[in-house]
C-alpha cells in the first residue's frame, strides 16, 4: 500500500477529491426496467438535476445470477443489451453528461471500455471478485468501488490490486442494506477509509430521502452517488430508497450550498474580515 495521499481523481474531463466540488452521480441502475425510452428520459432528467453523471448496470443476466435466483426475472426484465448502451451512451454525451456503468462480467467490461465509459464502478458484491478486479484494471481506466461488507482486509486486497496494474481508484463507503437506516449509516467510516488507503473517498447512499446523502458531504465525501428514479412508486427493488428529480434536484442544491459554507479550509485573513483588523488588541 502507498503512503502518499492520493489527492485527487479524473473521471472524464472532471476530478474530483481536494480541492473540487463534489462529483455526483445520479445512479440510474435498473431504475429504467429495461426501457431505452425511460432511461434516456432519466439521463435529461439527472441533467437537470445537476448530477455530474448517470450510472446504470450493464450484465448478462446468466452470469450474474441462477435461474432459480429470486432476482433473476427481475433482472432478466431490466437487461439492455449492446446496441443500447451503445445508444444511452451516446445520447449522455449530447446531453453533455457523464455516462457510467457498474458491470458484473467480463463481457460487459469489454463493452464498456469500447465505449469508452470514463471510470468503472464497482458494487460492493463485488468487491471480493478479484478475477473481475484484475480484469477490470487491465483496462486501465479509473476505478470507484463501493467498499459495502467488506473488511479491511478485503479493501486492502482490491487496493493492492489496483496499485499493481496503476491504475486511479476512489473507494465509496456503503452501507449493504435497502434501505439503510440512519442509524447504521457511520459516515465517519469515511475519515477511516482515507486515512488508511490514502485515496479519494465517497459515499453511496442507500438511505430514505436526501438527509445522510447531504450530510455526507460535511463529512468528507468528494464523490456522492444516491438512487435515482422518474418515480418513486414504481415496482422495482430501487424506486423506493431512490430520489426523483424533485429530491435529486433538492439534494444537489444543498451540497452546492454546503460546499459555500465549508469552504476552503486554508488559514488566512479573508477579505470580510478586513474591516474588523484595526480593532484588534495587540499586547
Amino acid at each position: 500500500m502507498g503512503t502518499k495521499m492520493k489527492k485527487t481523481i479524473s473521471i472524464g474531463a472532471r476530478r474530483a477529491g481536494e480541492g473540487h466540488p463534489v462529483f455526483i452521480i445520479a445512479e440510474a441502475g435498473i431504475n429504467h426496467g429495461g426501457d431505452v425510452e425511460i432511461a434516456k428520459e432519466m439521463i435529461e432528467s439527472a441533467v437537470k438535476c445537476g448530477a455530474d453523471a448517470i450510472k446504470f448496470q450493464t450484465y448478462v443476466t446468466e452470469k450474474r445470477v441462477g435461474k432459480r435466483s429470486s432476482i433473476y426475472s427481475v433482472l432478466k426484465k431490466c437487461e439492455l443489451g449492446e446496441d443500447e448502451f451503445r445508444e444511452l451512451f451516446l445520447f449522455a454525451k449530447k446531453k453533455k453528461i457523464i455516462f457510467l456503468s457498474t458491470p458484473f462480467d467480463k463481457e460487459s467490461v469489454d463493452l464498456l471500455a469500447s465505449l469508452p465509459v470514463a471510470a468503472f464502478k464497482v458494487a460492493s458484491f463485488y468487491i471480493v471478485n478479484h478475477r473481475l478486479l484484475k480484469y477490470l484494471a487491465t483496462k486501465g481506466l479509473p476505478i470507484i468501488a463501493s467498499t459495502g461488507m467488506a473488511n479491511v482486509k478485503e479493501i486492502s486486497q482490491a487496493v493492492k490490486i489496483f496499485e499493481r496494474h496503476k491504475v486511479d481508484y476512489a473507494l465509496l463507503h456503503c452501507v449493504s442494506a435497502y434501505p439503510t437506516k440512519e442509524e447504521d449509516v457511520n459516515l465517519k467510516k469515511m475519515t477511516s477509509l482515507r486515512e488508511k488507503f490514502k485515496c479519494v473517498v465517497g459515499y453511496s447512499d442507500h438511505t430514505l430521502g436526501i438527509k445522510a446523502p447531504i450530510y455526507s458531504v460535511a463529512a468528507g465525501a468528494s464523490i456522492l452517488e444516491k438512487h435515482f428514479t422518474l418515480n418513486k412508486n414504481w415496482e422495482g427493488p430501487d424506486h423506493k430508497l431512490s430520489a426523483d428529480p424533485e429530491d435529486f434536484k433538492k439534494m444537489v442544491f444543498e451540497i452546492r450550498q454546503l460546499e459555500k459554507i465549508l469552504g476552503s479550509g486554508e488559514i488566512r485573513v479573508i477579505n470580510a474580515e478586513m474591516g474588523s483588523l484595526r480593532y484588534r488588541k495587540y499586547s
